[in-house]
């Protein structure tokens, strides 16, 4: 089963909510906004997968002090049970646009290693990510603004050409990871290809359920284990060459229309 922010259980909603309420007791008066994009807002959250994935905007860019009770504050909070990704900007960083777009601090699961140790804490607290440009996209498209100042009054348009930077990105990195992260990659392949070929912003679901219909035969059974593992928790058995295939099919279509 999966959910967008409308539809989730109440812990999903009370989980952000407590979490929200600690952020703001940590950057104060500084706090504009808190966005929700990815599988929570455009309704492909999987509790027992996904990640929470929000934005925070603040006013003037945070302090190296209030950074690290924020390090705390995750550590603390992501994972338990939900994962928690999230960047905070600036309001100057958004008006100012530029990519990569930079940014004051981000967590992730990735990273928890890293801010568990305190001497490799400040090189990671802040710097440029080129995935911000599609996050930026998907809020202003399909995004939640969960509390604070519009959407419309925040974020900048993201120029056609920095999105298409950012998820070509991911694109190239899926290729290489096909075989490791099939769910991930293979619905991510498909999202691009969608929006190369018509210019439309799909979440993953969206997009896998779209290629279970419109792609070829051949590719049916591979698209409804990927689908299935993402949506229900089953676990399948990927065959290599199964996933290769629906790989070079599908970079082969984004490369033609790449032309």
């Amino acid at each position: 089963m999966t959910y967008s922010w409308k539809t989730c259980p109440s812990e999903i909603r009370n989980f952000v909510t407590k979490l929200l309420d600690e952020i703001k007791v940590v950057i104060q008066e500084n706090y504009i906004g808190c966005y929700i994009h990815g599988s929570l807002a455009m309704g492909g959250f999987n509790p027992s997968k996904s990640d929470i994935d929000l934005l925070v905007v603040t006013r003037d860019s945070i302090t190296s002090a209030r950074m690290k009770e924020l390090v705390q504050l995750f550590l603390d909070y992501s994972g338990n049970p939900y994962p928690v990704e999230i960047s905070f900007l600036n309001k100057d960083q958004l008006t100012h646009w530029q990519h990569p777009c930079p940014f004051d601090f981000h967590y992730s699961e990735y990273w928890r290693e890293y801010y568990e140790s305190e001497s490799r804490f400040f090189s990671v607290q802040s710097g440029t990510d080129p995935d911000l440009a599609a996050h930026i996209m998907i809020i202003n498209h399909r995004g939640c603004c969960l509390e604070g100042r519009p959407i419309s009054d925040v974020f900048p348009v993201i120029p056609y050409s920095d999105y298409i930077d950012s998820i070509m990105g991911d694109f190239r990195e899926c290729q290489d990871n096909m075989v490791e992260d099939p769910i991930y990659c293979s619905l991510n392949l498909i999202r691009v290809y969608l929006y190369l070929k018509d210019r439309k912003i799909f979440s993953k679901l969206e997009a896998g359920n779209w290629a279970l219909e419109s792609l070829p035969d051949d590719t049916k059974g591979i698209l409804k284990k990927v689908i299935s593992s993402y949506t229900q928790n089953d676990t399948f058995y990927f065959d290599q060459g199964e996933l290769l295939s629906l790989k070079n099919f599908l970079v082969g279509k984004i490369e033609m229309l790449q032309k």
